[in-house]
């Protein structure tokens, strides 16, 4: 199972790296792609993380299981903004497949209708960017093939649900027990 994380420059750090952690501890396929023409991308708060590709060098991203989205701004309307990423996102929420984001992220999918009918969270002030969702305002919502997180203190809940939605309960169990985690 391949799992795409997104960097863009203006990323907030623990939404990319708790989650990305979360997800490296299991036999997941992690693979950190950046959006900006650079494998070295600029967070939010001015600490560069090196990804693993360049967009531009992923002919075909319909191996992939699941897209996550990190937010901070402007990280987050760096992707929304993203043209190449565009069809990437709609190709795979065409296939039913999942589809995360956390803090300002869910603007990406919202901003393109694709929540729709859905209960679906972000950070305070970014629900209007959320068309035809509902907002919950929950640490985590996960409805449907989307997993949505609140911001930077549901980062760990956030990469744990993805593990749960895509692994089940038994594994991220185990990886909790591995961080001490309750």
């Amino acid at each position: 199972m391949k799992v795409y994380f997104f960097l863009a420059t203006g990323f907030q750090e623990t939404e990319a790296i708790a989650p990305l952690t979360i997800c490296r501890r299991t036999e997941l396929e992690v693979i950190t792609v950046s959006v900006t023409g650079n494998l070295l991308v600029e967070s939010a708060l001015g600490v560069t993380v090196k990804a693993d590709v360049l967009f531009e060098d992923i002919k075909d991203f319909s191996d992939a299981t699941m897209l996550v989205m990190p937010g901070g701004m402007p990280g987050s309307t760096n992707l929304r903004d993203c043209r190449k990423l565009d069809p990437v996102i709609r190709d795979h929420f065409a296939a039913g497949k999942p589809l995360a984001a956390i803090c300002a992220a869910p603007i990406v999918y919202g901003s393109k209708g694709l929540l729709k009918g859905r209960r679906a969270t972000c950070y305070p002030g970014n629900e209007g960017e959320l068309e035809g969702a509902t907002y919950t305002g929950a640490q985590v919502e996960i409805d449907g093939q989307f997993i949505t997180g609140k911001g930077p203190g549901s980062s760990l809940r956030f990469g744990y649900a993805i593990v749960e939605y895509l692994l089940g309960k038994e594994t991220v169990d185990a990886v909790k027990k591995q961080m001490m985690y309750e």
